[in-house]
């Protein structure tokens, strides 16, 4: 019986429970925006670039190098050496996440008034600290399976971590309105510590109990420094360009609503308008995006493999599959929310808001999933720079867009900005691919 690819047994089962979670997360949105309101939502929304910053110090770059390194070790038959990679992974990144979920605790009505410009959020970030050193565990995790291709345990506990936060929201709620409390946002975060909680105990409860590997006997292993150095090494330009984006994602975030009050909306208004956008419209144009994620998560090791193997041949095989597939998808997906974009906003979320912007937000559709393929491929073969400059460039283009079209043009003119940023990010990524897509691959450049 013929065995099956990895790549595409690992990208159909996190596609298969992607969907599900993106199910149940969808849900869970129209869920929130009933109890707590767009503004609720909005102010909800605005405590995820503090923690994307908190989430890239700490454990985003060394899930990358972890799941990078244990592919590496794997091809050379050294399972013992990967699992030493993951503990040292680990115990940098939990120690860490330690120290960050201490400052953000300490610090959050400081970040929440200087920094969000928002005295509301200090309780949120408070609680959200508590979410870091499980989020850190579990990451590390995911990455070692991931550098592995071994794809349920990170499948399951991504599952399991949408199943704990929805159902502990749903509990918490519930008790709220028995007890005529009026639910508020704090909810919504205690959910996500809840659910990071539950996917680190799965994932450290299947390590621990799972199979001893068998390494090739005679290879060399790194000793734990040497592990803790090349981690650093790599994560090192991982982390500070993920701090960078997040820092200017943070601005971003803070300015919409500022510049949608310069265009004469009150507070609330404006942040209804920014709860409205990111977590009702947002929702339906990620949705698709489960299924290119998947095969994204999967490619970074696989390309690298290849590239260790000196095989760029293929290398710029699958860039073209990659291509030839996310293209077409997103080309469907812009035509189906132009059809349905309306309909779904006011069936969902009662919202006729919601509709207008899943027409404008249909058309980044193609770009939006090709990017982030692309982006895994160029992570994949270690050119971290050139996805750096290409998402600074990106997302400087939104904020541009945000500081001069949104207070004349309203949230309209941030639209625009989505549009030219992802389409920019596009050919950018393109281009620095564009050796492999030549019919022979120029080795000297890799």
């Amino acid at each position: 019986m013929k065995k099956s690819h990895p790549l595409l047994t690992g990208a159909l089962i996190l596609t298969l429970t992607g969907i599900a979670t993106k199910i149940i997360g969808f849900y869970y949105k129209i869920f929130l925006s009933r109890m707590i309101g767009a503004e609720g939502l909005g102010l909800y929304q605005m405590i995820f670039p503090v923690f994307g910053i908190c989430f890239s110090l700490t454990i985003a770059g060394i899930e990358t190098s972890i799941s990078r390194f244990v592919a590496g070790e794997a091809v050379r038959g050294n399972s013992r050496g990967a699992r030493r990679m993951l503990s040292m992974g680990l115990f940098l990144s939990f120690s860490l996440s330690l120290l960050a979920a201490f400052c953000l605790y300490h610090s959050a009505d400081f970040l929440a008034v200087r920094y969000l410009k928002e005295a509301r959020c200090g309780v949120l970030l408070r609680f959200l600290a508590f979410s870091l050193p499980f989020s850190a565990c579990h990451s590390c995790v995911s990455g070692y399976y991931y550098g592995l291709k071994k794809t349920g345990v990170p499948a399951l506990s991504q599952l399991l971590e949408q199943c704990a936060r929805v159902g502990s929201v749903y509990l918490l709620a519930s008790v709220c309105m028995e007890k005529n409390i009026a639910p508020s946002p704090v909810l919504a975060v205690l959910g996500l510590a809840i659910g990071e909680f539950a996917s680190m105990l799965f994932c450290v409860t299947a390590l621990t109990f799972s199979p001893a590997p068998k390494s090739i006997s005679g290879l060399p292993t790194l000793s734990p420094s040497s592990c803790i150095r090349h981690i650093v090494h790599m994560s090192l330009p991982l982390t500070g360009n993920r701090v960078v984006m997040n820092v200017l994602a943070s601005m971003e975030a803070i300015l919409i609503p500022l510049t949608l009050q310069a265009h004469g909306l009150d507070t609330g208004t404006a942040y209804s308008v920014y709860g409205t956008l990111t977590g009702m419209s947002l929702s339906f144009i990620m949705f698709p995006s489960v299924i290119t994620s998947s095969i994204s998560v999967l490619l970074l090791p696989s390309v690298s493999e290849l590239q260790a193997a000196g095989n760029y041949t293929r290398i710029g095989d699958t860039i073209r599959k990659a291509i030839y597939f996310c293209l077409p998808f997103g080309c469907f997906c812009t035509v189906f929310f132009l059809i349905t974009g309306k309909y779904l906003g006011t069936f969902f979320f009662h919202s006729a808001l919601a509709g207008d912007f899943i027409l404008t937000l249909s058309w980044i559709c193609p770009f939006l999933y090709m990017n982030a393929t692309l982006n895994s491929i160029l992570h994949g073969l270690g050119r971290t720079s050139i996805t750096f400059r290409n998402n600074v460039i990106g997302i400087t283009i939104r904020i541009l867009f945000t500081l001069l079209c949104v207070p004349a043009y309203g949230i309209q003119g941030y639209l625009w900005g989505l549009l030219a940023n992802q389409l920019t990010i596009t050919l950018l990524c393109l281009g620095g691919l564009r050796e492999f897509l030549q019919e022979r691959p120029i080795k000297s450049r890799i």
